[in-house]
């Protein structure tokens, strides 16, 4: 890596939303006890630039700032999944809306031009400081939908988006809290790409226009009711076409809107300019009444608005514990939700927003936090499935990629984070499932046998019990763990050989194929494994422990001694994560040695440094263009998730004792505070105060291994104030 889906009914406006006068008493009131994002921006640009997230349950999302000013490539009102959940293409980038007055009958005759106009919508174009035009927002909620409110001359239109679940569409939602009706003009600009993509002015768009007026109902008695129409698109036509259902009037003017600046892309040292197409724009007279426009990919869906947007906000709201969870712990809940790609035919886990994909090990790590924690047992199972299915010689893939290409398998550890899985199901569910005893156990007994034998990337198992990958040298096979960044086909982080974590990994998951292997009546194979278990920790006891360092190599040879024999001491990770997963490999006093060396050298507020800071190769900052951010990757770059395995490691090995507990939740608190996107933990920061967050917004294992900690390792305490139920 580099740098239940069916739709619930509920009635309308109860679940999602409530006029804007109450929503902004019970934002006032809920700031500091709410699990829902809640900005109050009052009409500073500055304060709007954080982003949000918002998606369907099937691999489709919406992502922009909080002023919908886009900073990525990524970002838009509607980015469809078109293979749920792979396929993702940003079709819906905006929906610039603009209000005006309506001249009253009897009011002197003024021209049109003269009449005044307030643009809502905010964009970056090159030479031109956003900052200089007026901005409108009041305020910014997630409760649980995306909801932006505009204080306007005369009144306060209150915008609400909703995808729809499991379905490529979106609602957006406009009410408007004034005396007098206004007269409300929406334009979308598409952009029809695949999200890695951008889009520039060309000839070959298709500037087809389809009308479909009065498609559903009979127009509408007076200005409150406007008359209902569809107009449908297809400007790439190697895409499905874009559906709009709307109220009001459609004006065709197709037309290019140039030169949109992604600053944040520029920051990445990509590149940062697109242009965008718009078939024309709706009005709509809007008064006491909402007006929706609704967008789809392909098919509108036939449920009415207020029924699609109800339904978005309870599946979402069902995330939630409740107040008597820890305050933490039902935001992380709430997050949790976006990565579950629950209502896609081939269910599967987003590693991460805005860029990621499908990825084997990630899922995997993160699986117990999104699925086990909130008991949601039988869409693990369904997961779990997809990924078996995927195997092949006795291998988990690593990425799936989503454009659709052939599953990837570069990796040598995704396997092994199968048998954790595993583990923990079984707990869950019990060791005589069905699942377990069939499908289950014959993957990890495929993976056993397969790993014994040897099989793809070096994978094999040493003649003292070790777990070894990849290949150095002339031909270096490398970039198989975790740690795989790469620079000009160079392995950054070189980890070939036998890595520390993998040892433990392959040790606890022989001991757990054990068990599992017994439970199913296979007794020949339990004593198998029980041997591959007591020879890997043999081997790991022997082999692994550097005096020098109190701390374990990260990664040894195959050989321990000879011309090509080495042991590396750098001081990462790694060993925590072996000591988390199998404690039986280290002595309880080499445990405690290596947790103090890594809350000393490693952990910071914002999670756990990939390298000492006393290490020459150490890179402080997470920045600049791809291939310095690669290099920085693994170098120093911190991880939330990790603080999942110290927290876990800690609680019973760290020499502070019950001391080590409010240092976990003040750990957890801070790396979950330290965010990008409203209520989500991001993919890494810098080792360096202020350890400025970076990679992806929301990424699955840090919000997953947060999560877990809160809910499975500490004592119930809540870091935001609130308190939480014993358990």
């Amino acid at each position: 890596m580099s740098s239940d889906g069916s739709r619930r009914h509920a009635p309308p406006h109860e679940a999602f939303s409530s006029s804007p006068t109450a929503s902004r008493a019970q934002g006032a009131a809920l700031e500091h006890a709410s699990p829902w994002p809640h900005v109050e921006v009052r009409g500073q640009l500055s304060i709007a630039r954080k982003e949000w997230l918002h998606t369907n349950g099937a691999g489709a999302y919406a992502s922009s700032t909080i002023a919908g000013m886009h900073t990525r490539r990524y970002h838009g009102l509607l980015v469809a999944a078109l293979d749920p959940p792979r396929r993702r293409h940003v079709m819906l980038s905006h929906v610039d809306a603009s209000v005006r007055p309506i001249r009253q009958q009897g009011a002197p005759s003024e021209r049109r031009a003269s009449w005044p106009r307030w643009d809502l919508a905010k964009h970056q174009f090159p030479g031109i400081d956003p900052e200089v035009s007026s901005f409108y927002l009041e305020r910014f909620d997630q409760d649980p939908l995306p909801r932006w409110a505009y204080a306007l001359p005369g009144g306060e239109l209150e915008v609400t988006l909703g995808l729809v679940r499991g379905e490529n569409a979106a609602v957006l939602r406009y009410a408007w809290s004034g005396a007098d009706p206004v007269m409300l003009t929406l334009r979308p600009l598409l952009a029809a790409r695949h999200m890695h993509q951008l889009l520039r002015e060309n000839g070959g768009i298709s500037q087809k226009v389809e009308l479909r007026a009065g498609a559903r109902g009979e127009p509408g008695s007076g200005r409150d009711r406007p008359s209902v129409g569809e107009v449908r698109v297809q400007p790439n036509r190697a895409l499905p076409r874009i559906c709009f259902r709307y109220q009001g009037t459609f004006v065709g003017s197709q037309d290019w809107w140039r030169r949109f600046e992604y600053l944040g892309e520029q920051d990445r040292g990509l590149d940062f300019l697109e242009d965008l197409w718009t078939p024309g724009h709706f009005e709509t007279v809007i008064g006491s009444e909402p007006v929706h426009l609704l967008v789809a990919v392909g098919a509108l869906p036939e449920d009415e608005p207020e029924n699609l947007l109800a339904a978005a906000s309870a599946a979402i709201r069902a995330e939630d514990p409740g107040p008597r969870r820890p305050l933490l712990e039902r935001r992380l809940c709430i997050a949790a939700e976006t990565f579950r790609a629950d209502a896609a035919a081939r269910p599967g886990v987003i590693a991460g927003y805005p860029w990621f994909e499908v990825w084997g090990r990630d899922a995997l790590i993160a699986l117990p936090g999104l699925y086990l924690v909130p008991r949601k047992t039988e869409g693990a199972i369904r997961v779990l499935r997809a990924m078996i299915d995927a195997m092949q010689d006795g291998l988990v893939p690593n990425r799936l990629p989503d454009a659709g290409e052939p599953a990837e398998f570069h990796t040598a550890d995704a396997t092994l984070w199968l048998f954790e899985v595993a583990r923990l199901l079984a707990d869950a569910i019990g060791d005589t499932h069905p699942f377990v005893t069939g499908e289950l156990l014959g993957a990890l007994r495929d993976a056993f046998e397969a790993a014994l034998r040897g099989t793809r990337n070096g994978i094999h198992i040493t003649a003292d019990g070790l777990f070894a990958a990849g290949r150095r040298g002339e031909g270096a096979l490398d970039g198989l763990t975790w740690m795989d960044a790469r620079v000009a086909g160079r392995a950054v982080t070189p980890r070939a050989g036998c890595p520390v974590e993998l040892t433990a990994l392959w040790a606890k998951g022989s001991e757990t194929l054990a068990r599992l292997a017994r439970a199913a009546g296979d007794e020949r194979l339990a004593a198998r494994a029980e041997a591959a278990a007591s020879a890997a920790r043999r081997g790991f006891a022997a082999r692994f422990w550097c005096d020098a360092t109190g701390y374990p190599y990260d990664v040894i040879s195959e050989q321990a001694e000879g011309e090509d024999a080495f042991c590396d001491a750098s001081i990462r990770p790694n060993a925590v994560i072996a000591v988390a997963v199998d404690p039986a490999c280290f002595t309880p006093e080499q445990a405690a040695s290596l947790l103090e060396r890594a809350r000393l050298e490693l952990v910071t507020p914002a999670g756990v440094r990939s390298l000492s800071p006393a290490d020459p190769a150490y890179v402080p900052r997470y920045q600049g263009g791809p291939e310095a951010r690669d290099n920085a990757y693994h170098q120093g770059t911190v991880w939330p998730f990790l603080l999942g395995f110290y927290a876990r490691a800690a609680r019973h090995f760290s020499t502070l004792g019950e001391h080590v507990i409010p240092l976990l939740h003040r750990l957890v608190a801070s790396a979950a505070a330290n965010e990008i996107a409203l209520g989500h933990v991001p993919e890494v920061a810098s080792g360096e105060p202020p350890h400025h967050p970076g990679g992806c917004f929301a990424q699955a294992f840090s919000v997953a291994e947060l999560l877990r900690v809160l809910a499975w390792d500490l004592p119930a305490q809540d870091p935001g104030g609130a308190a939480g139920a014993p358990r």
